[in-house]
C-alpha cells in the first residue's frame, strides 16, 4: 500500500483542541475506534496488518480512527485528559464526519471510556465493542507492584519494549521492535506518559457497566500478556446481556495473527451475518458441541474473584482434556463453556456427558447442546446454521443435562446410548419445530 493510498488525516475541533482522525471506507455503518495507550493515525499504518484490518472493516462500514488528545497527531496538552474530556472529543470526530450514531469499538485503554460513553449517550452508540479491555484499571497490576512497573515503564519508554506485552508475536523481530519504539516515541513523551498512566491508575466504570443498554461485544484473546483474560470476562459478567467471545490464542493488538474469526464476529454482530473472507470457506460436517457453566454470574460471586479464575483455569483444562480424549477439536472458550466439534456424533455425546461429570466434581453444573450438520471453518474459528442450532439447542437445557437435536439421535442409533425426549421447541432464529432429547450415561 502505497502512502497515497492512505486515509488523509483531518481534524475535528473539541473546544479549543485539536483532535486529529482519518476515515476508511464509506460503508452505511459508522464505526469508530477509540485507541488503546499508543495511538498516530499515520503511522500506525506502518504497523503490519492495521491497514488491512480497517479496510476488513471498511467492507460493510465506514470507519473512522482518531488520535486522543495529548497523542500522536492532536494537540499536545500538560496534562492528561480525564474521561470525561475524552467522550467530548469522541463526540467532535462524531459531529465532524456528519455521524449521529455509531458503533463504538474501545481497544485496551481506551475500553473504559467506550463503556461510559455508551452508558451516557446510548442515543449515539448503536453497538459497544470491548477488545482486550477491562473496567478497571488497578486490576491489572497490583498496588504493591505499581510504583516499580510505573519507573520501568517511563525508563523504558521509547525503545519499543512494551512490544513484547503488546504484540509479543513479533517481540523477537528487531526490525519490528524498532518500528514499535518509534510508535511510542510519535504517540507521546515520557513525562505525558508518565501523567497519563498515573490518571489511568484512577479508571473504574465498574459502577455503570450493570446501567449499560447498548448491545456489547466483549472479545478477548486467552493468551494475551498485556491484559490479563479475567479482566475481560469480568468485564462482560458485569455488562447485562453482554457477548463473550474468546479466542484461543494472539496477541493483545487486535491487528496481528489471526484475525478472520474476529473480523467474523464483529461483521456478525454489528450486521446479522458474516461476510466470506478473501479466501473461500471450507464446509464440512461435523457435531457441534456447546457447553456453559449454569448461573455463572451467581457462582462467581459466591465464590469471590480469585476463587472463581481458579475454578474456570480448572474447568478449561479439563474441557480441553476430555475434548482431546474423545478426539474433538477445541474450538475456542466461551469465558463460561466451550465449543468444540467433532467428527462422529456418538464420540461429542460421551464426551459432552463426561465433560459434566468432571465439571460437577469442582463444583460447577453444566449444561450442553448438540447438533449434527455442515458448519464453515473460518480460520480457527467456526461459523453456520449448525452452530447456531447447537447453541439454541443448549439453550433448552437445565443444570447437569445435555440435550441434542432430532439429528444426532437418528445418527446414533445402535451405538449404546440412551435419550429420552424432551419435546418439541421452536428455537430462536430457526425455521420449524425441533425435536430435543436429553442423553443419558
Amino acid at each position: 500500500m502505497s502512502h497515497l493510498e492512505l486515509p488523509e488525516t483531518r481534524y475535528a475541533l473539541s473546544d479549543d483542541i485539536s483532535i486529529a482522525y482519518q476515515v476508511t471506507g464509506d460503508g452505511p455503518v459508522d464505526i469508530v475506534m477509540v485507541p488503546g495507550l499508543f495511538s498516530h493515525v499515520e503511522f500506525m499504518h506502518e504497523l503490519p496488518g492495521y491497514t488491512a484490518f480497517l479496510r476488513r472493516l471498511s467492507r460493510f462500514a465506514r470507519v473512522v480512527s482518531l488520535d486522543k488528545r495529548g497523542q500522536g497527531l492532536s494537540d499536545r496538552m500538560t496534562d492528561a485528559p480525564s474521561l470525561e474530556t475524552r467522550m467530548d472529543d469522541v463526540r467532535a470526530v462524531m459531529d465532524a464526519v456528519g455521524s449521529r450514531r455509531a458503533v463504538l469499538f474501545g481497544f485496551s485503554e481506551g475500553c473504559p471510556m467506550s463503556a461510559l460513553f455508551a452508558a451516557t449517550y446510548p442515543g449515539r452508540v448503536s453497538h459497544l465493542i470491548l477488545v482486550g479491555g477491562y473496567s478497571r484499571a488497578a486490576d491489572r497490576i497490583p498496588d504493591e507492584l505499581w510504583p516499580a512497573r510505573l519507573e520501568h515503564l517511563i525508563k523504558a519508554f521509547g525503545s519499543g519494549e512494551m512490544i513484547k506485552t503488546v504484540t509479543a508475536s513479533q517481540a523477537s523481530s528487531a526490525d519490528a521492535v524498532r518500528q514499535f519504539a518509534r510508535l511510542e516515541r510519535l504517540s507521546s513523551s515520557p513525562g505525558a506518559m508518565r501523567t497519563l498512566l498515573m490518571l489511568n491508575r484512577q479508571i473504574d466504570v465498574t459502577s455503570v457497566l450493570p446501567d449499560l443498554r447498548v448491545p456489547t461485544l466483549v472479545l478477548h484473546r486467552k493468551m494475551d500478556i498485556q491484559v490479563p483474560v479475567a479482566l475481560s470476562r469480568r468485564l462482560s459478567e458485569q455488562i447485562p446481556g453482554a457477548r463473550y467471545v474468546e479466542y484461543a490464542d494472539g496477541d493483545h493488538s487486535f491487528w496481528t495473527g489471526d484475525v478472520e474469526a474476529l473480523h467474523g464476529d464483529i461483521e456478525e454482530f454489528v450486521t446479522g451475518h458474516r461476510g466470506a473472507s478473501s479466501a473461500e470457506l471450507e464446509r464440512v460436517l461435523a457435531t457441534v458441541l456447546f457447553t456453559d457453566i449454569v448461573d455463572s454470574t451467581r457462582s462467581a460471586a459466591a465464590m469471590g474473584d480469585e476463587r472463581w479464575r481458579r475454578v474456570l483455569d480448572e474447568h478449561d483444562r479439563l474441557a480441553e482434556e476430555v475434548v482431546g480424549r474423545h478426539r474433538g477439536n477445541l474450538v475456542k472458550s466461551t469465558g463460561d463453556g466451550i465449543l468444540a466439534t467433532f467428527d462422529g456424533p456418538g464420540r461429542a455425546v460421551r464426551c459432552a456427558l463426561a465433560i459434566g461429570v468432571a465439571a460437577r466434581k469442582i463444583g460447577l453444573p453444566l449444561r450442553a447442546g448438540l447438533h449434527t450438520g455442515e458448519i464453515e471453518i473460518r480460520g480457527r474459528d467456526i461459523g453456520g446454521i449448525a452452530v447456531h442450532a447447537a447453541a439454541r439447542v443448549m439453550a433448552q437445557s437445565g443444570p447437569d443435562e445435555v440435550l441434542v437435536s432430532r439429528v444426532v439421535t437418528d445418527l446414533v442409533a445402535g451405538a449404546g446410548l440412551k435419550f429420552k425426549e424432551r419435546g418439541s421447541f421452536d428455537l430462536k432464529g430457526l425455521p420449524g419445530k425441533w425435536d430435543v432429547y436429553a442423553a443419558t450415561a
